[in-house]
Formats: C-alpha cells, sequence, structure tokens
C-alpha cells in the first residue's frame, strides 16, 4: 500500500509544472481575450444602436431599404449576416438558403464563445489542481519542521488558486456578455428569416 501511495505522490507533485505552465498561458490568454472583448463591446454597441432603429417597425416590403442602410464600418459579424439573408432571400429555395445562413451565424457565435467557455471551465480547475498538489509537500515540510519549504509551498498553492480564479472569472463574465449579445443577434436573425420566408 505505501508503494502504491508513493507512486501516486510522484505523479501528482509531477504534474505541478505542467499545471503552472497551463495556468500561465490561461492567465495571457484571459488578458488577451479582455483586450478583444473590449473592441467587440464597442463594435457592438455601435452597431446596435443602428440595427434597434432599422429592426424598429419593419415590414416585408422595407426589407431591402433596410439592408442599404446597414452600417459598413467597424460592424459586428450579424451585420454580414443580415446581408446574406436578404441576398439568400431573392433566390430560388431561398428558405433553405436562409436557414443555412442563420445556422452558419449560430455556428460561428459558438465558436467565438468557446474560448470563454475553456477559460471558465479550465481556469478554476486547474487552480484547484494547483493548490492542492503543493499542500502534500507544505505538510510534509510541516511534519518536519521545515517553515521555510511549508510557507514555499503554500504560497504556489494561493498563487495558482488566484491566477485559476482569475481567468475563471474572465471567461465567465465574457462568456455571459456575449451569450446575451448572439441571443440578441439570433432572435433577430430569426425575426427577418420568418418575414421573408
Amino acid at each position: 500500500m505505501k508503494a502504491i501511495t508513493e507512486v501516486l505522490y510522484w505523479i501528482s507533485t509531477g504534474l505541478l509544472v505542467p499545471v503552472i505552465v497551463l495556468l500561465i498561458l490561461l492567465f495571457l490568454r484571459s488578458l488577451l481575450l479582455l483586450g478583444t472583448f473590449f473592441g467587440q463591446y464597442l463594435n457592438m454597441r455601435r452597431t446596435e444602436s443602428a440595427l434597434a432603429k432599422l429592426f424598429k417597425n419593419l415590414k416585408r416590403d422595407g426589407v431591402d431599404e433596410m439592408a442599404a442602410n446597414l452600417p459598413t464600418k467597424n460592424c459586428t459579424p450579424v451585420v454580414d449576416t443580415i446581408r446574406q439573408v436578404v441576398e439568400a432571400s431573392h433566390g430560388e429555395s431561398s428558405e433553405a438558403h436562409i436557414d443555412r445562413v442563420v445556422g452558419e451565424f449560430e455556428l460561428q457565435a459558438a465558436k467565438d464563445m468557446s474560448v470563454s467557455k475553456t477559460l471558465t471551465k479550465m481556469g478554476p480547475m486547474l487552480g484547484l489542481m494547483g493548490t492542492l498538489i503543493p499542500m502534500g509537500p507544505a505538510l510534509v515540510g510541516l511534519a518536519a519542521g521545515d517553515i521555510a519549504s511549508m510557507a514555499y509551498n503554500m504560497q504556489v498553492a494561493f498563487a495558482t488558486t488566484v491566477i485559476g480564479l482569475f481567468a475563471g472569472a474572465i471567461g465567465w463574465l465574457t462568456q455571459s456578455a456575449k451569450q446575451r449579445w448572439y441571443m440578441n443577434d439570433v432572435n433577430r436573425l430569426d425575426f427577418l428569416s420568418e418575414l421573408l420566408k
């Protein structure tokens, strides 16, 4: 039994360096995500106000005029999708083409949110691993009276927890905001596609 527990101990302590490296990568990715999210937010606010005006009281006969007045600079992906939906409505088997365009937008939205979802799940998970792995050596140091070793391992444990929670928080905040944006966009696209069918 002692041999098995020693093997488990060495495996878990051997995972500490990969966990710390992954946490550093997640931290850097969360900072990058935060920067791109800010740019997306500014574009979304600008585009949302323009789309709200265009879609207010929109009727079937005003769709082409609405498409002509869509914003052209710094717009979100939904603007291009709206153009594609309007173009698809003029061809044969327009319903199938409209459904395909809306489906592609939903896939693109899911792909955009995948980084946020990964950070939300992996950040706290790796942070917990980074917390628990050094606790074993810290307890061994405490039992041996080596306070310096225990303090170092506790420092590593707390630092990994903080980094993991930070990455998870950034992922959760961006995912929540993007879900609201994309739900609004999909709702608008569904309305437009029903109007054109």
